[in-house]
This record gives C-alpha cells, sequence and structure tokens, in this order.
C-alpha cells in the first residue's frame, strides 16, 4: 500500500509500532514492523514527535515553533511520515 501525501492539516501522531529513545542529541526513533531507525536530532523535535497527537493538525501543532524553524521541522515530521514514524490520526 502507498503512503498517502503528507497533509500539514491533518493531524498525526506517532505509530504505536515506534519506540523514541532519548539521547543526549535527541532521540531514536524505531519502528519494530519495518525495523526502520531514524535520528531526530533537535530535542524540540522530539517534543513535537512526542504530542502531535494531541493536535488537530500538523500546523497547530508548529504553532509554538518559531515561524523561520517551521519549514525544517515540516521536512522532518515528512520525513517521518514518509516512513511510518508517524501516522495520520484517523488510521
Amino acid at each position: 500500500m502507498a503512503a498517502a501525501e503528507f497533509d500539514i492539516d491533518r493531524g498525526y501522531r506517532l505509530n504505536p509500532q515506534v519506540a523514541l529513545r532519548p539521547e543526549p542529541f535527541g532521540a531514536l526513533a524505531y519502528h519494530f514492523g519495518n525495523r526502520k531507525l531514524s535520528f531526530l536530532k533537535v530535542p524540540e523535535l522530539v517534543e513535537l514527535v512526542r504530542h502531535l497527537g494531541d493536535h488537530a493538525s500538523v500546523e497547530d501543532a508548529l504553532a509554538s515553533v518559531p515561524e523561520q524553524r517551521r519549514p525544517q521541522f515540516r521536512d522532518a515530521l515528512a520525513s517521518l511520515a514518509a516512513s511510518d514514524m508517524i501516522r495520520p490520526q484517523s488510521d
């Protein structure tokens, strides 16, 4: 099944098959289903990913991120969605 296009107006959440392990640089995200490993190298991104499910959309979740850093965070979230680390809330 092909992954859906990442949509910043949609709510996302951490995939239940993904574990986040805190590290000094941020965190390691390990997907137990597909065995992918991702490095979250920004502590603020780790917190954003942990709390994505608390927001109605990615844009809502990014409200606390400074405007100039939002493109970087959007790109990181799109990459995490492409590797099934995060998924739409309705899935």
